[in-house]
């Protein structure tokens, strides 16, 4: 279409592209030429609660295996809260039995667990996540589901500064996530992980009927044989 250029694309027809590509990049030429088209309201904003969780692939019983998936779903919302430049004040953790087996006993519960400071520090919002895990658990159920809440959320730029900030500890803490975040966009989600979250994890939800991942996976790219 001879462009190669912004300045091409800012003066190419905007019917032409919103007939050859779609409304959103005739949006995009508008907003070149000072036209501007996005409202405020289409702007993201941080979020003010990060929640992770998934139902088990099988049911869980036991203390050590819903610590592993609380830790992996700490792990997950530290990360989301980490990408967004925000610290969380508190972590609320859940478990809950199958509603759906009306016949097995049930149980659920849940604990907010305050931080002593604002943190992204994986390692703390999990030791916090499991004490509540410990408290609110009951032996004898068998558990679908887990999962965790991230509260109280501030940008990292409006931390409250105290006289007794430990500045170097908060230094090492934040170099340590930084370069957990870095090698995991690199290498692959998952790469570097903290030892709570297991390496098994027969808890995990069931994958064997996912549909393909022809657009994100160049290991499952669809194939056109001639």
């Amino acid at each position: 279409m001879g462009i190669h250029t912004v300045l091409d694309l800012k003066r190419a027809s905007p019917k032409r592209i919103r007939d050859e590509f779609s409304v959103v990049l005739e949006r995009t030429v508008a907003e070149l030429n000072g036209v501007a088209c996005l409202e405020l309201d289409d702007v993201v904003s941080p979020r003010q609660q990060i929640i992770c969780s998934r139902s088990f692939g099988v049911s869980v019983s036991s203390l050590p295996d819903l610590e592993q998936s609380v830790n992996a779903y700490v792990a997950r919302a530290a990360e989301k809260l980490r990408d967004q430049h925000s610290l969380a004040s508190g972590i609320q953790v859940y478990l809950r039995t199958n509603p759906h087996k009306t016949k097995e006993p049930q149980y659920q519960q849940a604990m907010l667990m305050p931080l002593a400071e604002p943190t992204d520090d994986t390692r703390l919002l999990c030791r916090a996540a499991l004490g509540g895990l410990r408290r609110i658990y009951r032996s004898g159920y068998a558990y679908q589901k887990t999962g965790v809440m991230l509260t109280g959320i501030i940008a990292a730029a409006d931390r409250p500064r105290t006289l007794f900030d430990d500045v170097a500890a908060q230094q090492k803490s934040s170099a340590l996530m930084q370069a957990l975040d870095s090698i995991n966009r690199r290498m692959g989600s998952g790469t570097v992980q903290l030892a709570g979250e297991g390496i098994s994890k027969g808890w995990a939800m069931r994958r064997g009927n996912m549909s393909g991942r022809c657009t994100t996976e160049w290991d499952e790219l669809a194939v056109c044989q001639s």
